[in-house]
Formats: structure tokens, C-alpha cells, sequence
């Protein structure tokens, strides 16, 4: 453990942890699971064993043949490693609500069914009230915990997150006149250290999201030859939506706090 958080220190953003090593495990659950458990033995520990030691015989030492199946699986776990961002900026993009032209038509019918589903927080307060003086307890509750959710706007995105980055970058113009989109980089370099350290610690953990909503779907394919990848893939979705959802509510937090101490911080000395 000390060797993996010294290895975290000296890598630049964690990458060994955060995609070396779940693109390893990726490999190994897809080479062992998918290409030799299957469905049929799903389960089979020893086979799984034996097909590793195998393929890595180290009692005598590491045999040419073992060392090129090692280095093969190593390759192949950086490149998996180093193409989960490209596929995080394609989340990224979709949960921004920037949809490509080719999904322009059904970003369009998901953008209209939030909208039949959305419903003003104002109104589920109301009826929350209403619940609680009928004496209904739980459904109070519930409502009070959609009305913490509900997008207080009417939905102009195909995502929630496309929602509220959109009111974050309003918010900032219309106070400042800050284009967030465009002046991002400026930003980054006007503000003092400790703004600039929370935009990039905000940005990185909305980053990590999207390359966990990869994962999601990278384990879920595999799921198709061994199934419980399938299943881990689900659960993980589940979480990682959430998770997404944060840290898209939580960079716009920060970038709009950030807008708000340069509109109020004294100009600098002549």
C-alpha cells in the first residue's frame, strides 16, 4: 500500500491508480472471464487459477513465453489506460448536452420527455404541504426529497447535468458577463491559487465521473461473454450516474463562487 500511494504522489493526477490499474483489472476480467470462464463456468476459481499460472508459469522463473504474455497484458492495460479519457470527453460531451448532429433527433425527444416529466418545485412543496396536513407522512417526505432535486428551471437539455451547466454559465453572464465556456482558461490564470486549486479539483473529480461512466460500459460489454462483468457494470452505473450528477452540481458551485470573489475582490494596486 505505501508503494501504490508513493507511486500516486510521483505520477501526475493519479494516473496509475485511477486508469492504470482499472484497466488491468479490466484485462484480466475480460481475458479470464470472458475468453475462459464464459457463462457455463462462471464460478470456476480453480480453472481461472490454472489458466493464469499457465499462462505465467513462475516456478522456474519467468519463461520467454511468460514474459511475453505478461508484457502483452501490460500493453494492453495502457492502452486501454490511455483511451478512457478520449471516451470520458465523449461522456463529458453528452452530459453537457452537447449531443452530435448524428443524435441531434434523439437528444430532442429526451429533451421533450423532461420536460412532460418536469414539474416546478413550487408546485411538489405544495403538494408536500398538502400530504402532511392529510396526515400523510411518508409521501410528504418523498415529495420533499424530489422537490431537493427538481430542476428549478424548465428543462432545456437532454441531461440534468446539461441543465444545470447551462444555469451555472447564465448565472455567471448575467453577473458578470463571464462566458465560463470561453473564458475558462483566463479564469484559471486571473483568480488567487486557492480558487484555482478548488476549479481544478472541481473539474477533475466531474473528469473521474465521466471516465467511471466508461468503465460502466467497458464491463458491461464483457458481460455478454461472462455475465457477472455484466452485473458489476450495472451496479457501477448506478453509482457513477449519481456521481456524476455531484460533481457536475459541484463544479458549477465552485465556478459560480469563483465568478462571484473576482465581481467583488478590489481591483489590483495601479
Amino acid at each position: 500500500m505505501a508503494l501504490l500511494l508513493e507511486l500516486q504522489r510521483r505520477i501526475p493526477d493519479g494516473w496509475f491508480l485511477r486508469r492504470l490499474m482499472p484497466a488491468l483489472l479490466f484485462v484480466l476480467v475480460a481475458v479470464v472471464g470472458g475468453g475462459q470462464l464464459g457463462h457455463r463456468k462462471w464460478d470456476d476459481v480453480g480453472l481461472a487459477r490454472d489458466r493464469i499460472a499457465g499462462a505465467l508459469p513462475l516456478n522456474g522463473g519467468l519463461t520467454a513465453d511468460g514474459a511475453a504474455t505478461l508484457l502483452l497484458v501490460v500493453l494492453a492495460a495502457v492502452a486501454v489506460a490511455l483511451a478512457v479519457p478520449l471516451g470520458a470527453g465523449g461522456v463529458g460531451a453528452l452530459a453537457a448536452g452537447a449531443w452530435p448532429w448524428w443524435l441531434a433527433s434523439l437528444a430532442r425527444r429526451l429533451t421533450r420527455w423532461r420536460v412532460r416529466r418536469w414539474t416546478p418545485p413550487q408546485e411538489i412543496g405544495r403538494e408536500a404541504v398538502r400530504a402532511r396536513a392529510a396526515g400523510h407522512e411518508l409521501r410528504a417526505a418523498r415529495l420533499d426529497a424530489r422537490r431537493a432535486r427538481a430542476a428549478p428551471l424548465r428543462p432545456t437539455s437532454p441531461t440534468w447535468s446539461g441543465d444545470r451547466l447551462r444555469a451555472a454559465e447564465q448565472s455567471a453572464r448575467a453577473d458578470t458577463g463571464t462566458d465560463l465556456p470561453g473564458e475558462w482558461t483566463r479564469l484559471l490564470l486571473e483568480v488567487p491559487d486557492a480558487s484555482r486549486a478548488a476549479l481544478g479539483e472541481a473539474r477533475d473529480a466531474y473528469q473521474a465521473a465521466c471516465e467511471a461512466l466508461v468503465w460502466c460500459v467497458a464491463f458491461t460489454a464483457v458481460g455478454i461473454w461472462w455475465w457477472p462483468a455484466g452485473l458489476g457494470g450495472i451496479v457501477l452505473w448506478l453509482v457513477s450516474w449519481r456521481s456524476l450528477r455531484r460533481a457536475a452540481d459541484g463544479l458549477c458551485h465552485t465556478a459560480e463562487a469563483v465568478v462571484a470573489l473576482q465581481r467583488t475582490a478590489p481591483p489590483p494596486p495601479a
